[in-house]
């Protein structure tokens, strides 16, 4: 039995769904297809009845229709109600059911990297969209006791404080905090290709603080470069959405896939 999944977006070309899933339906011997779809903004509605109506099996959500796609779904989980999001659907005589493994990512990709990691300790959020909200919720599910947002447009921090938990600090004291930061995450796209740098002096960060970043293009930012050369812990991007992606593959298929350096190459090549 063939199986067609899907990412959706607006733009779509850049994302590297096709190529994750795409490598694990032919790792385990699954006949199929997964393909980048774009529906603009207009056609939105018509886009997911268009999937729905060709038996797709179900599909990934990014940009910009992570939210649209939540009055479209009859049930969604516990995760993406609280992050406000929606980043996984899967189809059912019909109907969708969304879910949001972007928390699941981050935390299993910080597991992966980090031994030791404390918990105690202050951690760090930089910024204030939909991945900041994934990351606070995932922080704060896996025990973190003391998070703070840090954005530019402290408005924006504070609903993700509001709506999911943490404080709120300066932007502009950003560098100033770092001393008793035990965890730094970055979820801006400042430091992405084609963005500004982040600009943050880490040389204040403990030595045993641990500096992630979202980003994975470039992998090594300025961010990482610099903590690294301050002797900090860093993890990289690409780990988040390499595991983001195995719950979802396990939702469609009932296999849970394994990630490994031949995939992780493919996504970044």
């Amino acid at each position: 039995m063939s199986i067609k999944l899907a990412v959706i977006g607006y733009p779509i070309k850049q994302s590297k769904s096709p190529i994750i899933h795409g490598y694990w339906m032919e790792k385990h011997g699954i006949e199929g297809t997964h393909e980048a779809v774009q529906i603009d903004l207009d056609q939105f509605e018509r886009g997911i009845q268009k999937l729905i109506d060709d038996d797709y099996r179900g599909f990934n959500v990014t940009v910009p229709h992570k939210e649209r796609i939540i009055p479209l779904c009859t049930e969604i989980d516990d995760t993406a109600k609280a992050i406000g999001a929606v980043n996984t659907v899967t189809i059912e005589d019909g109907k969708l059911y969304g879910s949001n493994t972007d928390a699941y990512g981050f935390i299993q990709n910080l597991k992966q990297q980090c031994d030791q990691i404390d918990r105690s300790k202050k951690a760090i959020v930089l910024g204030a969209g939909g991945a900041a909200r994934a990351v606070v919720y995932a922080l704060q599910h896996d025990g973190f006791e003391n998070i703070v947002l840090l954005n530019r447009t402290r408005e924006r921090a504070e609903v993700i404080v509001n709506d999911i938990g943490g404080t709120v600090d300066n932007w502009d004291q950003r560098s100033a905090i770092l001393e008793e930061a035990g965890l730094v995450v970055n979820t801006t796209s400042l430091g992405m290709i084609g963005q500004p740098e982040l600009e943050l002096d880490v040389s204040a960060l403990p030595h045993e603080a641990i500096v992630y970043d979202i980003v994975y293009k470039p992998l090594m930012t300025d961010l990482l470069n610099n903590a690294k050369d301050n002797k900090n812990q860093i993890v990289t991007g690409i780990g988040m959405l390499l595991h983001q992606a195995v719950p979802a593959f396990e939702q469609w298929t009932g296999i849970q896939p394994e990630i490994n350096d031949e995939l992780e190459r493919l996504v970044l090549a």
